[in-house]
């Protein structure tokens, strides 16, 4: 089961993440209390272990300036978090390692996701960062065969039950790990990632299955 942490926004937090047992972190760039500058990224990013994906998470940027960020800071894929077009996102894949394509819970375009071009498709609450957590049926809209990030108010004691139901490739978290906003809680963290490795892991069938390797692209 993939993990993300996202909300970074220190060295610490991320280095508490990483030896927690992450396997990518996520630093917004777009508007949140989680917001952080560029530069403060690249350094963090600069003192992360090779193997772990560092993600910038952007909501309707320029696509030029995700680009010009993600390689700037020395990232590993761009998350778009609004409604960025399919265009755009394909646009933005060509020139970075990897991508994450998000769909708010109800949006009707996750149906066309694969038109996107992107690596991961994430789905979350209407309301990012804010806790909730959606009606988890939702995620019935996400199409056959793609690499699917489950988010929205996801924490220790509910993750489990959501991978179970929800079967997703990976689990995105944020406010469930935090002690405040933007600031992580080391015994939420090494709970959180506990029950997800614990959980049941779907099981993938074809070339779809492998764990994305953003070191192949």
């Amino acid at each position: 089961m993939f993990v993300k942490i996202c909300g970074t926004t220190s060295e610490e937090d991320a280095l508490l993440a990483v030896a927690m047992g992450a396997d990518a972190l996520g630093f917004i760039f777009a508007p949140s209390p989680r917001q952080i500058a560029p530069a403060v990224a690249r350094d963090i990013v600069r003192r992360l272990p090779p193997e772990i994906i560092a993600v910038g998470v952007f909501r309707d940027a320029a696509p030029e300036r995700v680009v010009e960020i993600v390689n700037g800071a020395g990232l590993k894929g761009a998350q778009l978090h609004g409604r960025e077009s399919a265009d755009d996102c394909r646009w933005v894949r060509r020139r970075v390692p990897m991508v994450i394509k998000a769909f708010t819970a109800g949006d009707p375009l996750i149906r066309n996701a694969k038109d996107y071009g992107a690596d991961i498709v994430m789905l979350d609450a209407p309301s990012p960062g804010s806790g909730q957590v959606f009606d988890w049926r939702l995620a019935e809209g996400v199409p056959d065969g793609v690499r699917f990030l489950l988010a929205g108010g996801l924490n220790a004691e509910n993750v489990g039950e959501a991978i179970a139901r929800v079967r997703p490739w990976g689990v995105d978290v944020v406010t469930g790990v935090e002690e405040s906003p933007g600031h992580k809680d080391a015994r939420k963290l090494r709970a959180f990632v506990a029950a997800a490795r614990a959980a049941e892991v779907p099981a993938y069938e074809g070339a779809e299955a492998a764990p994305y390797d953003w070191q192949e692209d």
